[in-house]
């Protein structure tokens, strides 16, 4: 069956992986309440720009070395990073044909964090390792590459960046599936001409994905 032969990747942070207790780390190393960090988080968002951007509304803040005193107090991916519906929607898109990848901007080590916990996909690659990152059109070509070249009309790329995931997965003539949760995923208020299906959780993306072939 066609079904069989169709890809859905998933991106990590947002979709996977709720980010919200790296950014309250962030906030406690640099003294900062949780709320004005956030509010500074929307207003990079609503502009359109990068989470690396928050750096200058802290001007007198020496972001790089405070870095690994951040990465330490975090640790490794815990279960409470994981959104509550990953494991099930999962099972779900496998259950219905679907090969299922994760792939992402993330360092190399998320992808084995990931299998600690017990994530599994067909392929499992980080940006790190593909040495390009999104929205770099590279980034999607590496990736077709190594879902056995897959056509890009039988891929889905799900993530919740209009400018990271859902522009560039459409111009590689990818399905591209806008997941709306997470800053970037509820900040935007219009939809994009470019997202072949609009979800809300994974849940919902499971219970929908045929529809981006509609």
């Amino acid at each position: 069956m066609e079904q069989q032969r169709r890809w859905v990747v998933l991106d990590v942070g947002e979709t996977l992986v709720d980010e919200s207790r790296t950014w309250r780390a962030w906030a406690d190393e640099l003294g900062i309440s949780h709320m004005e960090f956030m509010s500074v988080f929307g207003a990079v968002v609503a502009r359109g720009q990068g989470y690396q951007d928050i750096a200058g509304y802290f001007p007198d803040v020496d972001w790089a070395s405070r870095r690994e005193a951040v990465h330490a107090k975090l640790g490794t991916l815990a279960e409470e990073d994981l959104f509550t519906d990953v494991r099930a929607s999962l099972e779900v898109l496998r259950d219905r044909g679907y090969q299922v990848a994760i792939i992402g901007n993330q360092p190399r080590a998320v992808g084995d964090e990931l299998r600690d916990l017990g994530i599994e996909a067909e392929v499992m690659l980080m940006s790190a390792e593909m040495g390009v990152m999104k929205p770099d059109p590279t980034f999607f070509a590496v990736a077709l590459d190594r879902l056995d070249d897959a056509d890009p009309a039988d891929v889905a790329y799900v993530g919740d960046r209009i400018d990271n995931d859902v522009i560039p997965a459409a111009a590689a003539g990818m399905r591209a599936v806008w997941l709306r949760r997470g800053p970037w995923g509820v900040v935007p208020l219009e939809v994009p001409a470019e997202a072949d299906l609009v979800v809300r959780s994974l849940t919902e993306l499971a219970e929908r994905i045929d529809e981006a072939w509609a």
